[in-house]
């Protein structure tokens, strides 16, 4: 095991076991030995001691030679008397005092284990609305999602972490507009991301610049109508000041829901990358693509074999979690068991790019990107069925989609894009599925105030294969994170070595396509765009992403924050040039 000294300053800060007086009293090794032996315990529960044995230690080599990382609640709280493993959750809400606050304290409850929580607000009347039990008018969604945001500030999630929400809001809800706008006031709800459900009939209106209706959320009669490209347009002038609001697309999602009998999916968890039904939760982790490249006759490929045998393996490892996992409310485990829903994903794909000599803005990306999620998803679901062989299917199999065709699996999902903010660094890769973010820059404030500099170390090996990192070129990457504008580097390693803000942002939707096409659950991922853009460019993305199919889209304009987790060079006085993935609150809240 290799681990970076960020790695081992993220393990020791947020991972690494203490005992009662703060010490710590686990190595990294340790840790994954902790992780392996508790979750190999389904083997045991399922199948007999020799089982377990064997799978412990094929989990713990998982682990160690960082192949394959679970979430962060599987990593801090396995093996534990915590015991809560799983990452995202959605919680139900509707239009009374008594399910609103008890949303609040069972997300509490989550946060305080280290889930994340997505909601619907669609439910609730809108503001100025008459109650009829006390006479007086309602404050509407945006009132109820302050004291969510409040409740979740004063909640630190597991002791390692403050909590992470997901906000949604139908379009055709009376309150709309202001959801839109409600975090173009600095400092509002810091620790939701926000998410405007929209549906195919809406983007058709928006096209065609037709006008659509408001919908009263319980009685479902029209309060309004309003020309749809002003609802859109603000969205992306929101968008483009703030980073907020991204779009679900709620069609999208119904169209590939495994069990629609079950009920309808208006929500997701706080990145996006997970569509779940009220009170089911989801298991995430996340191949390290960087480590399966294989070299021979002087070219390099992906090896397949080896990338094969360890979705083999991860997707039994997720399943396991679902054995032994501590649900924190009993509606969770009656939800969650009932679709077993994991979430396989992959990290490390611009190293992989690098390594395989691919430009992440080529076409070869593309279509590498397209078969590498083909080949993890296919050899996922061989998994899922021999698992259903010995365990038997999900229990809501008989009900679900893939009865209808036949198929019977252990897991109604199977993979998901996550954004993988502390396993990467972890495992001393790059991002999930974002392009290189910049060859030298600084994680602010992401360890209790603390600034962790990164250089990708793949620049030094290709300058020094190509013969280009001087001194000179060196100081410059350190100050400006680019080869951009960097003097006598060779136009193929710019190419190769292009960073995030370099990449058109159509690009970027290019690949996220590539990857839903082949994705179960969802794709997170950010759209990085310069500061220069436009409202419209945004427009433009929202619409394309539309169209390809997405059931989801996040944006973020460069300088957009003023609090950026990510900033370009590794000086510790800011920059000029400064950029950050959209804050999603695992990256900026851990």
């Amino acid at each position: 095991m290799n681990l970076s000294e960020n790695a081992i300053r993220v393990l020791e800060a947020r991972y690494l076991r203490r005992d009662s007086g703060g010490k710590l009293c686990e190595t990294p090794s340790e840790l994954f030995a902790r992780v392996a032996r508790a979750v190999a315990h389904a083997e045991l529960l399922l199948g007999n001691a020799e089982l377990a044995r064997r799978w412990e230690e094929r989990f713990y080599n998982l682990l160690v030679h960082l192949d394959f990382l679970p979430n962060s609640p599987t990593l801090m709280n396995a093996g534990t008397p915590l015991g809560q493993l799983s990452a995202c959750f959605v919680l139900p809400i509707e239009d009374t005092m008594e399910s609103i606050f008890g949303a609040i304290r069972d997300a509490a409850l989550i946060q305080r284990t280290g889930g994340g929580t997505g909601f619907t607000f669609g439910h609730l009347r809108p503001a100025g609305d008459l109650v009829k039990s006390t006479g007086g008018t309602s404050s509407g969604p945006l009132s109820f999602i302050k004291i969510f945001d409040c409740a979740t500030e004063n909640i630190k999630q597991g002791g390692k972490r403050r909590g992470a929400n997901m906000g949604v809001l139908p379009v055709d809800h009376p309150d709309i507009q202001a959801f839109i706008d409600a975090k173009r006031t600095a400092g509002n709800l810091t620790n939701f991301n926000l998410s405007v459900g929209v549906t195919d009939a809406f983007m058709d209106a928006v096209e065609r610049d037709e006008p659509y209706d408001l919908h009263h959320p319980s009685s479902g009669r029209v309060t309004g109508r309003i020309k749809a490209r002003a609802i859109f347009d603000r969205m992306c002038e929101a968008a483009w000041e703030t980073g907020d609001p991204g779009l679900i697309f709620l069609d999208a999602i119904a169209r590939s829901n495994p069990t629609p009998s079950l009920g309808q999916i208006d929500a997701t968890n706080p990145c996006g990358e997970v569509p779940l039904l009220p009170y089911e939760s989801c298991n995430l982790g996340s191949i390290n693509l960087s480590r399966f490249v294989r070299k021979g006759e002087g070219l390099a490929d992906v090896d397949w074999n080896r990338l094969g045998e360890v979705v083999h393996q991860a997707v039994r490892f997720l399943d396991d979690v679902l054995v032994v996992n501590r649900f924190p409310l009993a509606e969770v485990e009656k939800a969650t068991r009932a679709t077993r829903k994991i979430g396989l994903g992959v990290m490390g794909l611009a190293d992989l790019f690098l390594r395989l000599g691919v430009p992440y803005r080529s076409e070869r990306a593309v279509t590498l990107s397209a078969n590498l999620m083909s080949f993890i998803a296919r050899e996922a679901r061989r998994e899922s069925v021999a698992l259903a062989e010995t365990r038997g299917v999900f229990p809501a199999w008989p009900q679900s989609r893939l009865a209808g065709a036949g198929l019977s699996v252990r897991n109604a999902t199977l993979t998901s894009i996550a954004p993988t903010g502390t396993i990467s660094i972890i495992a001393g890769t790059t991002s999930s599925i974002e392009p290189i973010f910049a060859l030298s820059y600084r994680r602010v404030g992401v360890l209790d105030g603390q600034t962790l500099v990164e250089i990708n170390p793949l620049l030094l090996t290709i300058g020094e294969q190509l013969g280009f990192l001087t001194p000179a070129v060196l100081q410059f990457v350190e100050e400006f994170g680019t080869l951009s504008g960097a003097p006598g580097v060779p136009e193929t390693a710019r190419e190769l070595l292009a960073t995030a803000l370099e990449i058109d942002p159509h690009q970027h939707l290019r690949i996220q396509a590539a990857f839903q096409s082949a994705v179960d659950n969802a794709v997170s991922k950010t759209i990085n765009l310069p500061a220069d853009s436009t409202p419209g460019t945004i427009a433009d993305i929202f619409l394309a992403a539309f169209h390809l199919g997405l059931k989801g889209i996040t944006v973020y304009r460069n300088t957009s924050l003023s609090n950026q987790v990510l900033q370009i060079g590794s000086g510790e006085e800011p920059f000029e040039k400064e950029y950050a993935a959209k804050c999603d609150p695992y990256q900026c809240k851990l």
